[in-house]
């Protein structure tokens, strides 16, 4: 067996507590540092700057976020005018068919047993105008 050294054992409380007010102390003297900067009129202004900078990305941000919102509202109304257009257009197509003569006068020959009347069974009657009926 070899010697055994005993060492004396160190009081890490000590030194702990010296790091800490050291520390405090490196952070009042930074502290009071920042302050007596901060009341000089060019850091104010700068500070001031950087505020409105600041507002004005934050307003920007705001603004590009419902400049997209309007986009797709806009795009999604877009989308339905032009469904409405082609509606309108195929009724349009739609009323065209049906309104067409020779389709109107087959319907008439079918469901009311209509004919065009021939030559001999047409009566002209006479416009009669205002001045004359006097």
């Amino acid at each position: 067996m070899g010697a055994v050294a005993i060492e004396q054992p160190v009081k890490t409380t000590r030194i702990a507590r010296e790091r800490v007010r050291d520390g405090m102390a490196t952070a009042v003297r930074l502290s009071r540092q920042v302050f007596e900067v901060t009341r000089e009129p060019k850091v104010v202004i700068t500070l001031a700057l950087v505020l409105v900078l600041t507002a004005s990305a934050i307003g920007v941000v705001i603004s590009s976020h419902q400049n997209r919102e309007l986009f797709n509202t806009l795009s999604g109304l877009q989308e339905q005018r032009d469904g409405y257009q082609r509606e309108w257009s195929q009724l349009l197509l739609e009323q065209s068919a049906l309104s067409n003569h020779g389709r109107v006068e087959k319907l008439a020959a079918q469901r009311f047993n209509m004919v065009v009347p021939e030559r001999q069974d047409i009566v002209l009657v006479p416009l009669m105008s205002t001045v004359a009926a006097k």
